[in-house]
């Protein structure tokens, strides 16, 4: 498997960049790999790159992009920061791999047991994590079918925080940036959430 180029980027639908995220998932939970030479691909990527998608995960060391999707060099822009929270800069760096580089979807990726969740959910205050976490509070403060132990002890109200902070990272997207708003309403790309069980290998997206 080559890397992609600017002619079959050019002809990739947004709806055959999921698929492909979805069949490298597949490939990952049975333990699979596509062929691919991956020195071949330094080479085909070193005067140009034409990633056909863009992830948004966290730095957990469990959550690798271009492992679980099983892709391969030049085939994902990675973003990644505690918690798959938002901010200017990976707005525009959404921006740059959609509105100028052409990615075809962007994913948003949390997963299970985040540990920036379970601190947020715990109101740990420390640092520079403490305003990080404060950007989960308004999924923790969304999920309301927990009604007792509502703290990072609890696994289910946790996982429960993650999915929520997902969808509301994604409606900040769509607010925040009318670039990537109006090329999702262009059909141009598709903007998707996930999560990513860190016992089983799975993404689970929300579609």
């Amino acid at each position: 498997m080559w890397a992609h180029t600017k002619e079959s980027l050019e002809k990739l639908t947004p709806k055959q960049a999921l698929d492909f995220l979805k069949e490298g998932n597949i490939r990952f939970l049975n333990n699979l790999k596509a062929s691919r030479n991956l020195l071949k691909q330094v080479n085909q990527t070193s005067d140009a790159q034409f990633p056909f998608a863009t992830v948004l995960s966290c730095i957990d060391s469990r959550t690798s992009a271009e492992l679980i999707f099983d892709q391969g060099l030049g085939d994902i822009f990675s973003i990644r920061i505690a918690g798959t929270i938002l901010n200017d800069d990976i707005l525009g760096s959404m921006e740059y791999a959609c509105g100028i580089a052409t990615s075809k979807i962007i994913v948003v990726l949390g997963h299970t047991q985040c540990g920036a969740v379970i601190s947020a959910c715990n109101n740990l205050k420390t640092g520079h994590l403490t305003g990080l976490l404060n950007k989960i509070t308004p999924a923790i403060n969304q999920e309301t079918t927990t009604k007792t132990d509502r703290n990072g002890q609890n696994l289910t109200f946790v996982n429960n925080v993650s999915a929520i902070n997902v969808n509301l990272t994604i409606s900040q997207i769509r607010k925040q940036s009318s670039i990537l708003d109006n090329l999702e309403k262009e059909s141009k790309i598709v903007i998707v959430g996930g999560l990513y069980d860190i016992v089983t290998g799975e993404v689970t997206f929300f579609e």
